[in-house]
């Protein structure tokens, strides 16, 4: 206890976060392919080691591991430096949204998913060290070690460089996957949507009826119109049902809300 405290009073007194731990990680492929992993980060290391440690996944260790030689730690100090980063960038380009869709939106561009779209966008996967068994994996563990590691990367750079180099690189890696349109800060779930609103409003549950049906059996139309408390709220078309009825929903959040009924884009 009166280590952690010695370091949070070093902390706050000024002096920047270290995370050597006791000794050098070992990572055998950094060093030869430094120069090509700092072109695809657009940054310049100072310090290969904390760099080699935000690279080194626990199951490489196997029973030697220990918290100071692994990414973990530097996972936990990137995930609460990309919360910030991103908070503070939908606070200033979103000055009219409410809490509420600031949080959602923030969510939405730091979940695993949206990490792991990240990594993959500066082939993170090619320099993580696993264990010869986890490097071949795919699916949500390969999804989780990559996300995890981008945030262990986001921490090597903010001890690094500072707080500014870690936006410029977070900014950077998030824009790009937004304008690609790889993460989608917008939710195009009208039913659901629609299904909050009426609820948070005492208007009840949504009913949708098709109304119409026309074309071919290859290449039908529907349209739906949704109720709700007793009267029609939106129409809509679409190829099959489930589109009819998204469309009908947008139309009646349109009309009830009067704004617009997608989360704000970026």
């Amino acid at each position: 206890m009166v280590k952690v405290w010695k370091f949070l009073a070093g902390l706050f007194a000024g002096r920047p976060p270290s995370d050597h731990g006791d000794r050098k990680p070992d990572h055998p492929l950094f060093a030869e392919r430094r120069r090509e992993f700092e072109s695809l980060i657009g940054y310049r290391i100072r310090d290969a080691r904390v760099f080699e440690r935000a690279l080194i996944h626990r199951s490489s260790l196997q029973q030697h591991h220990h918290a100071s030689t692994s990414n973990e730690r530097l996972e936990f100090l990137g995930d609460s430096v990309l919360n910030l980063i991103v908070a503070e960038y939908l606070y200033r380009r979103l000055p009219m949204a409410a809490e509420g869709e600031l949080t959602q939106l923030r969510s939405r561009l730091v979940n695993r998913r949206a990490l792991a779209t990240y990594a993959r966008a500066i082939r993170l996967a090619d320099f993580i060290l696993t264990s010869p068994g986890t490097s071949g994996s795919s699916g949500k563990g390969h999804e989780t070690i990559t996300a995890d590691s981008f945030e262990a990367v986001i921490a090597a750079i903010y001890i690094d460089g500072g707080f500014d180099e870690a936006r410029k690189f977070v900014h950077h890696r998030v824009l790009n996957a937004i304008n690609s349109g790889e993460v989608v800060t917008h939710d195009d779930n009208y039913k659901s949507m629609l299904l909050e609103y009426s609820q948070a409003h005492g208007l009840g549950i949504p009913r949708y009826t098709i109304v119409h049906e026309e074309g071919p059996d290859h290449d039908r139309t529907f349209t739906v119109e949704v109720s709700l408390a007793g009267l029609t709220r939106g129409l809509g078309k679409g190829k099959n049902k489930k589109e009819a009825e998204q469309s009908s929903a947008a139309e009646a959040l349109s009309r009830l809300s009067g704004l617009p009924h997608a989360t704000p884009r970026l």
